[in-house]
């Protein structure tokens, strides 16, 4: 049972890695030629060009090649989740930046685990969880990996979050509405709150390299709502490896696939919740 239930963590990330740089080379070639791009909008606000399509085709050949067995669901071209884990792949996270020239986005590729799989010792699992990932920033040539129970990297470099314990001394990102507005309303007062409450607040646009950058210090926390499962899989873990809290805003799923993200260092989520609360109608258990 064992052979067959657990999941060969190091070749997965090792094949993480290799789709992320495939996806990476396509992105950095269609930069050089932004003017040529065939552009649709998938929403108000939602964008999705070539280069998306093609990076995701890369990632997608390498993923498929090497881990046939797992699932696979990706921003353009979806997929299903089934088998014992299932890729979530976000080809171009930061697709406006990217539109307009910005250097700020990366390709984000994550694995999680299904229920009676197993990552560590020899107890299945029990609920879904990222167990692998990689967010690329290709501009910086920054690349975040996680493993489940090994620890978070950059480059060579293991991570650890800040240990700010104070709002007053925290500077965090968020990401505001852009494309689903129907939920502005709860989360206009957090980003009043946050504005008079911390050190400051960021938008940088790329929710992988929000929770990337918790994880490395540069942000002491973070929060967003109204993304999708590919955009917070593979941050969750790096956040959750680097000794930090990424958690469901609303406390209703073990990962925050539901797109309502909340992340920071161990000391300061507590008060990050507290803060985030109010303004979305619950109490947050500690």
């Amino acid at each position: 049972m064992l052979s067959s239930t657990r999941l060969p963590l190091s070749d997965a990330l090792a094949t993480a890695v290799s789709a992320a740089h495939a996806a990476a080379s396509i992105l950095q070639a269609h930069a050089a030629h932004r003017d040529r791009l065939v552009i649709d909008t998938k929403a108000k606000n939602d964008l999705v060009s070539q280069a998306d399509r093609d990076a995701e085709m890369a990632a997608l050949d390498i993923l498929r090649t090497q881990t046939p067995e797992f699932g696979i669901v990706a921003e353009e071209s979806g997929g299903d989740s089934k088998g014992l884990a299932t890729w979530y792949i976000d080809p171009l996270d930061g697709t406006t930046n990217f539109l307009h020239g910005i250097p700020h986005y990366a390709v984000s590729i994550a694995l999680v685990a299904h229920a009676g799989s197993i990552i560590a010792g020899d107890t299945p699992i029990t609920c879904d969880t990222p167990v692998v990932a990689v967010v690329y920033d290709p501009n910086r040539e920054e690349l975040f990996t996680a493993m489940y129970g090994t620890g978070a990297w950059l480059n060579q470099q293991r991570l650890r979050c800040t240990d700010t314990n104070t709002l007053d001394d925290a500077l965090l990102a968020t990401g505001f509405p852009f494309r689903d507005f129907s939920f502005a309303d709860h989360y206009l007062p957090t980003l009043n709150a946050g504005i008079r409450r911390t050190r400051g607040i960021r938008r940088n646009g790329a929710a992988a390299l929000d929770l990337a950058w918790v994880a490395c210090g540069r942000f002491d926390g973070y929060w967003e709502m109204g993304l999708a499962p590919w955009d917070v899989a593979a941050g969750t873990l790096i956040v959750r490896e680097a000794g930090g809290v990424c958690q469901d805003m609303f406390q209703q799923h073990t990962w925050p696939k539901s797109g309502h993200v909340v992340a920071s260092n161990a000391p300061l989520h507590n008060a990050l919740q507290e803060m985030i609360a109010p303004c979305l109608g619950y109490t947050p258990t500690r």
